[in-house]
């Protein structure tokens, strides 16, 4: 089944490509959570009348994330650990951990943006991605010392 994409879901594509779809998937998810239109002459038209909308939408979106990216550049997260022999953690530190302390500098993020290939799991300076944009991605630099 063809559909045509509002908005911009993972894995599938980007907002006003068509797609072919599974039909369960399209009469399921996409359709209901206004993510998708099925593709028909009456539905283009509707959703040509919408390109514009948001396409200014993206670019807005795109601006915000870039100014939020500088700011990240100049943020710098400390997180203070508990350190057992030979300065190894007692746990790690998550997505969880950055996310909490960007909120106490002002700086809103969600955790499932930081991008963590795992936990990090020993002292030192890191440089963690934040995915802001589709094309945006900001960097913080993470400092993890003993307490």
């Amino acid at each position: 089944m063809k559909v045509i994409l509002r908005n911009n879901v993972e894995n599938l594509g980007n907002a006003g490509e068509i797609v072919d779809v599974k039909p369960g998937y399209a009469r399921n998810f996409l359709v209901p959570q206004g993510l998708a239109l099925i593709a028909t002459k009456a539905n283009q038209s509707v959703y040509d009348n919408e390109k514009k909308q948001i396409a200014l939408r993206i670019a807005k979106e795109k601006v915000l994330s870039e100014e939020m990216a500088q700011k990240l550049e100049a943020a710098s997260v400390t997180i203070a650990v508990s350190v057992g022999e030979e300065d190894k953690l007692f746990g790690s530190v998550t997505s969880q951990d950055i996310a909490d302390n960007l909120i106490s500098q002002g700086l809103e993020v969600d955790k499932r943006k930081i991008i963590l290939d795992e936990p990090i799991k020993a002292l030192g300076l890191y440089t963690v991605d934040i995915k802001l944009h589709t094309d945006v991605v900001g960097k913080v630099k993470v400092w993890v010392v003993k307490k």
